[in-house]
Order: structure tokens, then C-alpha cells, then sequence
């Protein structure tokens, strides 16, 4: 098993390196036919004239292409703001898209991308699966020897570089996707053949979260296997993220209909209700209003009838793609998550803020669609509202810290602090649901394996000691801690509704 480990550790390893490699394989050139098939029609002649020293130079540096392109543009648009001629200004951000199109070099051949496709992402891809199959060769059963003192999982070097590449990943993701553009080139051929279309800095990321998720779902049910439950629900967040996150709306995309995350659901698919996606809807005819009436029927039919039945488990560890991520990628992290009442406090604070912003925003949103008037109360702007929404708890919140933080917080902080669809969810599992973790405390050992392995930071050994039923709104049902549990003290039932304290 060692042998194979190490193997799979240096595949990774190797793969890994020649992706980030890729980032410095292509060179630069900016072509008139470049900004006549970028650029909108109202702007290409500015840009030609201010982008003409830029013109068959080629730049051996990402960072030097996009800094001369960017303060073309941006000395421009100083010189109008200070003629105040407003309507001149370029608002539109064409870097990302420049930059792609102008990349040479080694990635831009027909089959050099598939070959540093699999030197980089394919080496990886089979190195994590090996390393996850590594484990069948232990036998059955949660292993968590060394876990606290592991740097890879207990905030050591290793689990302190992994978060900063992840926050770097998304800051760049978010906010910078030009210096991405290779990254983005090397899924190219996948996303022509998938919805016809090149690759965007989203088709990536969707890419890469779907492979990420196969991969460690594969690790996940191999260390799980002892516990069917944990098998089935991890193949349903792998078939869900698959589906209906990845390969129908790219699909859907093919056939020129709206792209959709079927099991998105409002609040935390945070634009469904903008106007250019109501509108986007409502022109593509009977499917794209099935899609409105699908998105609103799952938020406001489908949520409370599920979570009465079955608790918040149906979505958050069920079908919830970012809840897929951290049992997946996340696991190694779990026992991470702040057990203290301190964090508790603030957790409950936080996450219903958010959803409290999250609906106030979509009311501001619908208000402008249907009035036609963006100021509310005379001091209230929609877009500004949905601006601040979406760069603070949609990028901010969500990607830098939400999946950033994994090794150092646990992984789940995304979903006990900020997901206003969890907050959605635990209200209604507190007040009005049949779901509940019993307890049999004659049978605890109190070894503390269910409260270490929570990742939603509830001390279930707790509860368990007191043989007290566990009914928390932040408990999304994993099960986990019915699954390391040695006595089988646990188990995750349904009964009658109950007066909800707590």
C-alpha cells in the first residue's frame, strides 16, 4: 500500500507541476483581427488607435501584455473622465478575453493542448485516484491515526500552503482571470465539444470542480466503505455535480437555450431573480419558462416539503454542489470545524445576516424589474445592492474564504457561516421537520470520534452522553458521526415533529 501511495503522491505531484508550468508556456501578440472579433463595434477604432504600439509585438510575458493593454485603455478613459465625456468611457473589461485570443506558443497547437492536458490535469487526476484506491487495501473503518499532528491536516506547513494556492486561485478566478488564460485554453477543445463554444474562466472552474469532486468522491467512498449510506450519498453529490451542475447546462447551451444549474436554487443562486436572467427566461420560450417556474417551485415548493421529511440532508449532502466539495475535497479537513459556543454564536449571527441580505437584495432586484425604478426609499440603489452582494459574499464570502479557508477552518465555512440556502433550510429543519440524530448515551464511550469528525462544529459527543436526540439547524446530515461512531450510538432517523429550542 505504501508503494502505491508514494506512486500516486509523485503522479500528482508531477501533474501538478506542469500545470501551474503552464501558465509561462505561451507568448503574446496582439492582432487587428483580434480587437475586430473582441472588441463591440462603438470602441474597436479607440482601441486600435490606443492599442497600436501593441500591434504584431510579441510579449514573452503575460503580466507584461496585459499591463500595456490595460493602461492603453485605462490612460483613455482618465482622459475622458477628465473632458467628462461619460458616454466615451469603456466600461467594458476586454482583457481576459484579448489576452486568450492573442496567446502562441506551445498551448495553441492542436495537439499540444491535449498533450499538456494529460501531462498536467490528467498525471494529477490519476494520481489522486490511486491514492484514494491505496485504501482498499486497509481494511474497512475510519483511520485517523496522526491526524492532529499531520501538517497536512492539522494547520501545518503543507495544509497552510494548500490554502494560500486556493485563495490565490480564487482572487484570480474572480478578479483577474486574464494572468488564467492557458488554464482556461487547456479545457478548450472539451468546452467546443460539449456547448460549441470556446472556454470561459467559468467553463475552468466548473471543470475542475466536477474533476475534483469524481476524483475525491472516489477517495471518499473508499474510506467510507464500511458504511453504505456514506457510499450512496457520496455517488449522488458525483451524479448530481456531473448532471445537472455541469454537462446539461453546458448542453442546454449547445441547443442556444439558457444556461441553468438545475439544482441551484434561490437564495444561494443569488442572481436567479436579476432581471437579465428573467428576461433570458422568458425569450426562449415554453423550456426557459419551465426553467423560471422549476427554480421557483424548488425554492419555495420543494424546500420545505423535502426538509419536513427529510431534514436539510436532502440538499446539503445530498445535491448541493458546494456541500459536494467539502465532503469531497473538504474531508481530510473536517475535524477543523470550531466546536466552541463562542463559534456557535457567531455562526448563527452571520449566516442568517446574510440571508436576511440575500432576500432584502432580491426584493430590491424584482422592485426594479417590475417598476422600472432602481431607487428604493430615495436612498436605496438595487444595483448597488446587488453589486456589493455579489462581490462580498459571492465571491468574498463563497470562493476566497469559503473553500480558501478548508485547511485551516474545516470544511464547511462556506455552509455554517455564509449560505443563506442553509439558513433557509435550518430554520425550517428547527421549527418544522421529522429529521433528528437519536442518541443512545447508555452505550457512549465518550471517545469524542462523532464531535472531531463534525464538520458543521456541533460537539455531538455531547448530546450523545445525555442521550439527547441532536436537532440543530446547522446539522446537515452527513452522517458521519454515525459512522465512526464504534458503539453505534447514533443514528439519523425521522419521527414526529418536536418543539425546536435550540
Amino acid at each position: 500500500m505504501l508503494a502505491l501511495q508514494r506512486l500516486a503522491l509523485a503522479l500528482f505531484t508531477i501533474g501538478f507541476a506542469a500545470w501551474i508550468f503552464t501558465l509561462t508556456l505561451s507568448q503574446f501578440r496582439l492582432s487587428s483581427a483580434t480587437i475586430d472579433k473582441v472588441v463591440k463595434p462603438e470602441h474597436r477604432s479607440v482601441v486600435h488607435d490606443r492599442t497600436a504600439f501593441m500591434l504584431n509585438k510579441t510579449y514573452t510575458s503575460n503580466t507584461a501584455f496585459i499591463q500595456d493593454f490595460r493602461g492603453a485603455i485605462a490612460k483613455y478613459n482618465e482622459e475622458m473622465l477628465g473632458k467628462k465625456a461619460w458616454d466615451k468611457v469603456i466600461y467594458e473589461n476586454y482583457v481576459f478575453e484579448v489576452t486568450k485570443d492573442s496567446s502562441l506558443g506551445m498551448l495553441t497547437g492542436p495537439g499540444n493542448l491535449w498533450l499538456w492536458f494529460w501531462l498536467s490535469m490528467g498525471l494529477a487526476s490519476v494520481g489522486g485516484l490511486l491514492y484514494g484506491l491505496a485504501g482498499l487495501k486497509r481494511l474497512p473503518g475510519i483511520r485517523n491515526n496522526f491526524l492532529y499532528r499531520h501538517p497536512a491536516t492539522d494547520r501545518g506547513w503543507i495544509a497552510i500552503i494548500l490554502g494560500i494556492f486556493l485563495i490565490g486561485f480564487y482572487i484570480a478566478l474572480y478578479f483577474y482571470p486574464e494572468y488564467m488564460t492557458n488554464w482556461v485554453l487547456l479545457v478548450d477543445p472539451i468546452s467546443r465539444a460539449l456547448n460549441a463554444g470556446p472556454a470561459s474562466r467559468w467553463f475552468l472552474y466548473g471543470f475542475l470542480y466536477t474533476l475534483v469532486i469524481l476524483v475525491m468522491g472516489v477517495r471518499m467512498m473508499v474510506n467510507y466503505r464500511h458504511s453504505r449510506y456514506q457510499q450512496v450519498r457520496t455517488l449522488s453529490v458525483m451524479f448530481f455535480q456531473v448532471s445537472f451542475a455541469f454537462l446539461i447546462p453546458e448542453i442546454m447551451q449547445r441547443l442556444n437555450q439558457p444556461y441553468q444549474d438545475l439544482k441551484n436554487i434561490w437564495p444561494l443562486d443569488y442572481t436567479y431573480f436579476f432581471d437579465y436572467k428573467i428576461n433570458e427566461k422568458l425569450e426562449a420560450g415554453s423550456l426557459g419558462i419551465f426553467m423560471l417556474v422549476w427554480g421557483i417551485a424548488l425554492s419555495f415548493v420543494a424546500v420545505p416539503v423535502l426538509t419536513y421529511f427529510y431534514g436539510k440532508r436532502w440538499y446539503c449532502s445530498w445535491v448541493c454542489g458546494c456541500g459536494g466539495l467539502a465532503e469531497t475535497l473538504g474531508d481530510p479537513y473536517r475535524h477543523l470545524s470550531d466546536k466552541s459556543l463562542k463559534a456557535w454564536k457567531f455562526e448563527r449571527v452571520i449566516v442568517h445576516s446574510v440571508l436576511v441580505f440575500a432576500v432584502v437584495m432580491t426584493g430590491l432586484v424584482l422592485y426594479t424589474y417590475f417598476s422600472g425604478q432602481s431607487t428604493v426609499l430615495g436612498f436605496l440603489d438595487s444595483y448597488s445592492v446587488r453589486s456589493t452582494y455579489g462581490f462580498y459574499i459571492g465571491s468574498i464570502f463563497a470562493g476566497v474564504v469559503g473553500t480558501g479557508f478548508y485547511p485551516i477552518m474545516g470544511n464547511r465555512v462556506w455552509c455554517r457561516f455564509g449560505c443563506p440556502l442553509a439558513a433557509y433550510l435550518g430554520l425550517v429543519q428547527r421549527f418544522k421537520s421529522r429529521f433528528r440524530v437519536t442518541t443512545n448515551g447508555g452505550q457512549c464511550i465518550s471517545c469524542g470520534n462523532c464531535s472531531a469528525y463534525c464538520e458543521m462544529g456541533i460537539d455531538v459527543r455531547a448530546y450523545a452522553q445525555r442521550g439527547q436526540d441532536i436537532v440543530r439547524s446547522s446539522c446537515v446530515g452527513c452522517g458521519i458521526c454515525s459512522a465512526v461512531c464504534p458503539r453505534g450510538v447514533l443514528n439519523l432517523e425521522v419521527g414526529p415533529v418536536s418543539s425546536r429550542k435550540i
